[in-house]
């Protein structure tokens, strides 16, 4: 298991619940695969530094989790599915 950072934007058109739901849905997902979540934060709404498929500002929230490459792959693998989501990245913490 190795630890990583994942942060992804949420489009700010959604309304609070869906929001929080697009957030448990990823935190499911890890879930099934055996992901250990050290810590979450909702960082809130925040502007982007440019603009995201027609978005100027987004909602930040920033996972730390202990996982598997084959998680990570699949958080990105969702990640670019689901339309909600409009930038993600991961980073692996040493």
């Amino acid at each position: 298991m190795r630890n990583y950072e994942l942060m992804f934007v949420v489009r700010p058109t959604l309304e609070e619940e869906a929001t929080l739901a697009v957030l448990a849905n990823i935190k499911n997902i890890l879930e099934q695969q055996k992901a250990k979540i050290v810590s979450e934060k909702n960082m809130g709404r925040r502007e982007l530094a440019y603009e995201v498929k027609g978005f100027k500002n987004g909602n930040y929230f920033l996972l730390v989790v202990e996982a598997t490459p084959e998680a990570v792959k699949e958080f990105d693998r969702v990640a670019n599915i689901n339309e909600d989501i409009i930038r993600h990245i991961v980073v692996k913490v040493d």
